[in-house]
């Protein structure tokens, strides 16, 4: 699987979880370059705490597309540190 914005591949790998719909990419296969920490943080009743990042490509900001927990709650623990994507993200095979 592969998580692509604005032309550049933010994530790619053949061993994503999925939970809830999405694409969790494991961190060896992130590219951390585009990604900035947020400051938004939600909480999920079963998964715990999710920690936000902007992503940049070039002059495009895309805030808060992309999330992980860094510190999930037991019955989420396959995903920590794992991120998910979403605001206009692509995961394509």
């Amino acid at each position: 699987m592969k998580a692509v914005w604005n032309g550049a591949t933010l994530a790619e790998s053949n061993e994503t979880i999925i939970v809830e719909g999405n694409h969790y990419f494991p961190p060896s296969s992130v590219n951390n370059g585009f990604f900035t920490a947020s400051h938004t943080q939600m909480d999920c009743p079963w998964k715990g705490v999710a920690h936000y990042f902007h992503i940049k490509v070039e002059d495009k900001l895309n805030e808060d597309a992309a999330w992980s927990y860094p510190d999930p709650k037991p019955a989420a623990k396959k995903i920590k540190h794992y991120i998910a994507f979403w605001h206009g993200v692509v995961i394509t095979r």
